[in-house]
């Protein structure tokens, strides 16, 4: 069963990406759909033999054998890979369904449903593998499958400068990943989990001499892994890429957004737990990046105007909590919010998508007045946007609090730093979420929305499916959090002394109301600026002018990189090619070469001048020649 739900979306991704003629037009969308939903249902079973204490490893056959390793393709079963195999194949499946309405009227459908089935798969085997080898594969499998689907309007240099800057960010957070399995393997001499996570805590007094300083070395693989995780979750100072990936199709933002690509970078440091259990440095390092990363996006998001955008800034935003939950030793509340976002995450896209279908508009400044128009993605992205804000009892509430209150029981400076980061960003989130609902669907306008209507069910219905998941996954996910219940047996480590969440029952009142305050001040104060006092928000961008520019520029981080990092770089190129591989490697290498065999030819070719004479002339001194050699040994010269 395992290896059905792994490879059922490879199978749809195949026949459609290879047999489209033989599918036909409606094949080419439904068998992957079709394959994609039957790996969901397989996959809902193996989550509930996952979670009443079924955990095993499935072999398939062996892969790389040699006398220092060996690795077998096997795919993995507990807790962990239980639930990331329910949230991945559940909300891929529903945005199959999706696209099947969204990309109706595209001529690339075939090639769009093998890449989407691509992507899929290759998050299912990268949450399910058994050994870091494989779990690389399917690394790299979602990046490639990240740069075709953004770069999938390849007609359009946008998506295709998008696809690019997405593929070669993501390689600088690869570079640190390999770095950091090639170092497991150095340390314990395997990439299997089982064996390097059982082993670790023999590790941690282990020191690598590094330039001559001793650095422990499970500090040093833990940082290397979660700058692999840095790129592929975008966080701070890798994040360029993930605003710019908006330039694919919107069903293609909702799946890298909530179920893969992004989530990985979570995954990989929870899956890596026993590890960083026994670090101190490298899970403060992704404390702060963490909330850095939170509060960061979240200041950007208030001043944009694209919707798709906003919504992506929220999701590193988003991405941030997750991983300062895991840096305080939080981790399966990370994994619950991770579960509980990638129902309004992928909710709020679609809901997206599904006004851009309407409007062929994706400024929210040119919008308003659509609840008469779309009344039910209107009620979805309201679902949405209060499961995002952390508004009682949707999702959003049960999993960013319970993060915020084990932040702020960690007793560190850093948890501390994060968990008033965290309610700054709580405040700024309900901002920004709230100032698209009101903005899009509430504030009166004078556009024509003659012949608007609502986008047809094959859309619809998934984004009522997504719904129920805002509401209910906060109650249901409960059990991953509670520390009564021995719920993840063996798949997340926390030592003792790291045990945050146990004291989250000792917070004060105060502070487990204080986020949801904060929240409904942030609703709240966008309401007053955008519906109430319109012209208000035009008097803080001047009188803020400073902070709203900041802002609006996404803190110059492109521009700095572009010039400061690419430029430089570009120019060393052109110097070498110009320097280097023209007047070098060219000219006494290639050109060089053919140069001299050109010019000698050239000189040997007046020999064969097509007269007689010369020849005849050419013939008796070489008969000149002949005799006098003969003569001379003769007379015993040679």
């Amino acid at each position: 069963m395992l290896s059905m739900a792994v490879f059922l979306p490879l199978i749809g991704s195949i026949l459609s990406g290879l047999f489209p003629k033989f599918l036909g037009k409606k094949g080419v969308v439904w068998v992957p759909s079709i394959l994609c939903v039957f790996s969901f249902i397989i996959s809902t079973f193996l989550f509930h033999d996952a979670i009443s204490g079924e955990s095993y490893e499935f072999h398939i056959f062996n892969w790389i054998q040699s006398s220092s390793i060996n690795i077998s393709w096997s795919l993995k079963l507990d807790v962990l890979s239980g639930i990331m195999l329910f949230i991945v194949s559940l909300v891929s499946s529903i945005i199959h369904i999706y696209s099947i309405g969204y990309m109706s009227h595209d001529p690339g459908q075939a090639r769009f449903f093998s890449y989407l089935s691509l992507f899929t798969f290759s998050m299912l085997i990268l949450v399910s593998s058994s050994n870091f080898v494989q779990l690389f594969l399917g690394w790299e499998g979602v990046g490639l499958c990240s740069y075709l689907l953004i770069g999938f309007w390849y007609k359009k240099n946008e998506a295709n400068n998008a696809a690019i800057k997405a593929f070669i960010v993501n390689r600088i957070g690869d570079l640190g990943l390999i770095l950091g399995i090639c170092a497991i393997y150095k340390t314990f001499g395997s990439l299997v989990y089982s064996e390097v996570f059982f082993r670790a805590y023999s590790f941690a007094p282990v020191d690598i001499l590094i330039l001559g300083q001793p650095i422990p070395v499970l500090e040093l693989i833990g940082f290397m892994l979660f700058i692999g995780a840095m790129g592929k979750s975008a966080q701070l100072g890798l994040h360029t890429w993930l605003a710019d990936a908006m330039e694919g199709p919107t069903p293609v933002s909702a799946l890298i957004h909530a179920a893969t690509m992004v989530t990985a970078g979570v995954f990989l440091v929870v899956r890596c737990s026993p590890i960083y259990e026994y670090t101190t440095y490298a899970l403060g390092f992704i404390t702060i990046i963490g909330a850095l990363t939170a509060i960061f996006a979240a200041s950007i998001a208030i001043t944009q105007n694209d919707i798709k955008k906003i919504i992506a800034y929220s999701t590193c935003s988003q991405l941030g909590y997750m991983f300062f939950a895991c840096g305080v030793s939080a981790y399966s509340a990370g994994i619950f919010h991770l579960m509980t976002h990638a129902f309004f995450k992928a909710l709020l896209f679609l809901g997206a998508g599904s006004v851009i279908h309407a409007l062929s508009e994706q400024n929210i400044k040119n919008m308003g007045g659509l609840s008469k128009h779309l009344p039910f993605t209107c009620i979805a992205m309201w679902i949405g946007c209060l499961a995002l804000a952390g508004i009682p009892p949707f999702a959003g509430f049960f999993s960013k609090d319970i993060i915020l209150e084990a932040a702020w029981s960690s007793h560190t400076l850093l948890g501390s730093i994060s968990f008033y980061l965290g309610i700054v960003t709580a405040f700024l989130t309900a901002f920004y979420s709230w100032r698209i609902i009101f903005l899009v669907f509430h504030v009166s306008t004078k556009n024509n929305y003659e012949g608007v209507r609502e986008s047809p069910m094959t859309m619809l219905v998934p984004i009522g499916l997504l719904s129920f998941g805002a509401i209910f996954s906060g109650w249901l996910g409960l059990d991953l959090v509670d520390t009564t219940k021995d719920f993840w047996v063996d798949s997340i480590t926390v030592i003792a002394r790291h045990g945050t969440l146990q004291y989250t029952h000792h917070v004060p009142l105060l502070i487990k109301l204080l986020p949801t305050i904060i929240a409904v001040s942030g609703i709240a104060l966008a309401w007053i600026i955008y519906v109430k006092f319109p012209k208000l928000a035009t008097i803080f961008s001047i009188k803020l002018r400073l902070l709203y520019v900041i802002s609006y520029n996404k803190y110059w981080f492109d521009e700095i990189y572009e010039k400061y990092i690419c430029d430089p770089i570009k120019s060393l190129g052109k110097f070498l090619w110009e320097k280097g591989d023209i007047q070098i490697i060219d000219k006494f290498g290639p050109d060089g070469i053919s140069n001299f065999c050109i010019n000698f030819a050239s000189r040997l070719r007046k020999l064969q001048s097509g007269y007689v004479y010369h020849y005849a002339f050419s013939m008796f001194f070489g008969l000149i020649i002949f005799i006098s050699w003969h003569f001379l040994v003769f007379l015993g010269v040679y």
